[in-house]
């Protein structure tokens, strides 16, 4: 019985750096997330529409499990790459469309600001390979009213 128990518990702990590391799920090699609007290096008065392209997979909902398809997460001002191990973060510069939107109204301070966009799988964890869109720019005028 002792001996039982140890290979038992040596089976789990073995297993446990494959958990670790099995998180995301898989996506096409050619899948490609893009921005339709804006354009790198657009300059934006006020709040501006973003909206998200997706290429070789699908859009679904938070928590829908299905193959080859997930959910927008656009980073906003983030510079530090994303674990493929955990779950994308949610917070100001962390924004998750988990209802399955391609698009939203984004209001930021005058400035320039970077985003890009992840795709999360049913879980918030990015794919592996991960989808990513290349990092644009935007350059946030001042509204008129402000002057």
């Amino acid at each position: 019985m002792q001996l039982l128990r140890c290979v038992a518990l040596s089976a789990a702990l073995a297993l446990l750096p494959a958990a670790a590391h099995s998180q995301g799920k898989t996506a096409p090699k050619d899948a490609k997330l893009y921005f339709i609007t804006p354009r790198d290096g657009q300059k934006v008065r006020g709040a501006f529409l973003v909206r998200f392209g997706l290429h070789n997979m699908g859009v679904t909902h938070a928590g829908d499990d299905y193959q080859n398809a997930g959910h927008h997460h656009l980073l906003v001002d983030v510079n530090d790459p994303i674990d493929p191990k955990e779950p994308i973060p949610q917070d100001k510069s962390h924004l998750h469309f988990g209802a399955g939107q391609t698009e939203t109204l984004l209001e930021l301070a005058p400035g320039t600001h970077t985003l890009q966009l992840v795709l999360g799988d049913a879980k918030h964890y990015p794919f592996e390979p991960p989808v990513v869109s290349s990092k644009i720019s935007v350059r946030v005028r001042p509204s008129t009213s402000a002057r």
